[in-house]
């Protein structure tokens, strides 16, 4: 007996498939798609919610929406990888009807939008409460460590920036002296090449000592401890295993009922500590509720 076999590749249909055949009634894609839908992205403040007049014509803002919250739910928030998702993922392709934006397009989507994703996400809770989904009377608080983009090396702290200064003056120490030893050979065409090369190196570490001071002096005038260059707002964070990573601190708060999330607030903070109070607060407005029971682990202890 034979194994069962797929249809050849290269087979044309008489009839094609349709796209709308490969996505089941009860598939959640269609739940993000129905919601979008009836949503009124001026309302909610997104930029662009309708066509130009003139130019190039844009991706409509509610097929971008559309992506993100598929992405939200799927655990895929790399644009890159969403960008992949649009060319291979049938329920992306179906969402979309086929569209494929770049990676810089969903990108520059979520940088300009991000009070306006927040709004989203508010008017979702709001469904929600409307749906009586959430219990209202007691929630539980907790912080998670989402990456940032920002890299260790381009992370800086005071000690950090000390420490360079430090590598970067005995380095310029040792390239002086050895124009001093130059100074005191013969003074020939290849000694001659040798000392312009190590003066032009010693003005690029003169340039890197400048950049450097500058950013202590940032620091000090903005009063923070650290600072991130790719991605401002991240802070160096330490994990559960002892390490660290460039992070932002997520709160979260969750309702007990069907542990849906009732708000949630991006912090760059390094610990959870004085966070319990201002998240049950904005939770409870939420909610719409006066009272409530808010339960935190240990680590939100003062």
């Amino acid at each position: 007996m034979d194994f069962i076999q797929g249809e050849a590749r290269k087979q044309y249909n008489m009839f094609p498939d349709l796209l709308d055949d490969y996505i089941t009634e009860d598939n959640p894609t269609r739940v993000i798609d129905a919601y979008v839908e009836h949503l009124d992205l001026d309302d909610l403040g997104f930029t662009k919610a309708v066509p130009n007049d003139t130019g190039r014509p844009m991706y409509c803002t509610k097929d971008m929406l559309k992506l993100y919250v598929y992405g939200y739910m799927n655990r895929t928030r790399s644009s890159r990888r969403l960008e992949v998702e649009t060319k291979k993922n049938v329920e992306v392709m179906w969402l979309l009807c086929k569209l494929s934006p770049d990676h810089k397009t969903i990108s520059r989507f979520r940088k300009d939008n991000k009070k306006a994703l927040k709004n989203v996400f508010r008017d979702f809770s709001k469904l929600c409460l409307d749906l009586n989904l959430y219990d209202r009377e007691l929630i539980a608080v907790d912080g998670s460590r989402f990456q940032a983009v920002n890299s260790k090396e381009n992370n800086f702290n005071f000690d950090k920036i000390k420490d360079r200064l430090k590598r970067i003056n005995n380095k310029i120490n040792n390239y002086l002296y050895e124009l001093d030893t130059y100074d005191e050979e013969e003074n020939n065409a290849e000694s001659k090449e040798s000392k312009a090369k190590i003066n032009q190196i010693i003005e690029d570490l003169e340039a890197r000592k400048e950049k450097y001071k500058e950013l202590r002096t940032e620091m000090r005038e903005a009063g923070v401890k650290q600072k991130s260059l790719t991605d401002p707002d991240s802070r160096r964070m330490t994990t559960a295993h002892g390490g660290s990573m460039m992070a932002y601190n997520i709160q979260s708060a969750i309702d007990n009922k069907h542990n849906l999330i009732a708000e949630f607030e991006v912090t760059n903070a390094g610990n959870d500590k004085g966070q319990l109070s201002d998240v049950t607060k904005m939770a409870m407005e939420v909610l719409e509720v006066d009272h409530i029971t808010s339960i935190a682990d240990t680590g939100y202890n003062d």
